[in-house]
């Protein structure tokens, strides 16, 4: 049946996208192409900020995933190979989603594409992950960076992966900056993160959580003290799920098909959620109908640190212990297993966050207002009840939990364009003699000097 109010979504989309063109035709900010090969995923984008509206747009954004099923997870190889393979084509054609050049676009100078269409913007500069990652693969996505730098004697900005992920929520506040979105129908502008905010940052190779104080100033309040919530995750997957999901599987994204696995209905599975009220409960055992359980890893301490290899190593030993007996474990018994894995690595992220936001407290000026959620374990929605969760029942109501939209939380090259435009507005460029780096901390405390730490930067 056709939808009466479908002609009126169409008109509301319309005027938007008017309105976002009238937005950016009157006065042209940034411009950057940006590039992300650091792990898996070959990404592009075009992205642009208005100067005087602070409003953003995201006019190309397309990601390419390795095939990587037959190995169950990343392989180096087979990853820079399909960067090699796959990153020339998608800068081709993202160049046709540069914005057409006109009277009215602020001095950009032109570009003129060998299919004939309109001249285009030329990009203010390029913007590309210079690391932590593979090194073999960012050096695909660096090299590429530079030599359209150089193509197009324009600046060039080295992005850390790890940053970008912290801004992403800005960007995405930035994106739904429209003027004529004042519609009482609107849903209200997503939250813009107000520095200091804290961040959780957590993805298949990375666990830390950040307090950051300026776009380059982060500090490391807790780490994983073996392997990451993501792959700890993957790693329980992989023993739970039926055989029949992993082979039938279109990516290696295990922890996903895991959450899907868990709560097939969504939140309506783990809508009698509730967290434990105090942190003495976190250290009682959850007996199942099946006689086993899970421990919360650093329970009895508040040492700031993370561990969740203990968890991924239960659930084997669980599993591998009804193999040897020659029982069958039931599909209702992996669904709980399952629930049960995720929950007790979502509490320890979320019992860590709070000893976080306690230390916090006590320091003048280091109020926490806003958490930020971000990388590829931040599109779980059990995990975001969690946190939400437990900021309600332990004081911490008034603080907002910002995430972005799943497409973004994964690796993507919208991200590096956006930390590429704060850093290139703050005034910093990088030298073209700039090499990738296969570990980059956050931190200016650590060895490296964190964000601004390696060599290759240039203030402007």
């Amino acid at each position: 049946m056709l939808n009466p109010r479908a002609p009126v979504a169409i008109f509301r989309k319309a005027l938007h996208n008017t309105n976002r063109r009238c937005l950016f035709s009157r006065s042209r900010g940034l411009l950057t192409l940006a590039i992300e090969t650091s792990c898996d995923d070959t990404s592009v984008a075009i992205v642009e900020k208005n100067k005087a509206t602070r409003a953003a747009e995201i006019h190309f954004l397309e990601n390419v995933t390795a095939d990587l099923n037959a190995y169950r997870g990343v392989h180096p190889i087979v990853a820079l190979e399909s960067h090699q393979e796959n990153l020339a084509k998608l800068v081709d054609k993202a160049l046709t989603h540069l914005p057409v050049a006109s009277d009215n676009v602020g001095g950009h100078e032109s570009i003129t594409l060998a299919d004939g269409s309109k001249p285009r913007c030329k990009p203010d500069f390029i913007s590309a992950t210079r690391g932590p990652g593979m090194r073999a693969n960012l050096f695909v996505g660096l090299d590429t960076g530079k030599a359209l730098s150089v193509a197009w004697q324009i600046p060039f900005v080295g992005v850390h992966h790890m940053q970008a992920h912290l801004l992403t929520p800005r960007l995405v506040s930035s994106l739904n900056q429209d003027e004529g979105s004042s519609c009482s129908t609107s849903p209200p502008p997503p939250v813009t993160p107000e520095l200091p905010f804290l961040s959780i940052l957590v993805s298949g190779g990375h666990s830390i959580l950040v307090k950051s104080s300026s776009i380059t100033d982060h500090e490391i309040m807790a780490s994983s003290a073996d392997i990451a919530i993501g792959e700890s995750l993957d790693k329980s997957a992989r023993e739970i799920l039926p055989t029949s999901l992993l082979q039938n599987a279109k990516n290696t994204m295990y922890g996903k098909i895991l959450e899907q696995f868990a709560f097939p209905n969504g939140s309506t599975d783990y809508a009698d959620y509730r967290p434990p009220m105090k942190r003495g409960e976190e250290v009682l055992k959850r007996e199942t109908p099946w006689g086993w359980y899970l421990t919360m890893p650093f329970a009895n301490t508040r040492h700031l640190q993370f561990s969740f290899s203990s968890i991924a190593s239960a659930v084997n030993k669980i599993i591998t212990k009804k193999e040897n007996a020659g029982q069958i474990m039931s599909h209702e018994e992996r669904v709980d297993l399952a629930r049960e894995s995720m929950r007790i690595c979502f509490e320890h992220l979320a019992s860590r966050t709070i000893i976080a936001l306690e230390t916090l407290r006590q320091k003048p000026g280091d109020e926490i207002k806003t958490l930020v959620v971000s990388g590829g374990v931040a599109a779980n929605r059990f995990l975001m009840t969690v946190l939400r969760s437990f900021l309600d029942v332990r004081g911490f109501g008034h603080v907002d939990i910002v995430a972005p939209p799943p497409y973004l939380c994964t690796d993507n090259a919208a991200m590096i364009g956006w930390a590429g435009i704060e850093m290139f507005e703050a005034g910093w460029r990088t030298d073209l003699s700039c090499r990738a780096l296969k570990k980059w901390s956050l931190d200016p405390q650590a060895d490296d000097g964190g964000v601004l730490g390696p060599s290759g930067w240039q203030k402007v």
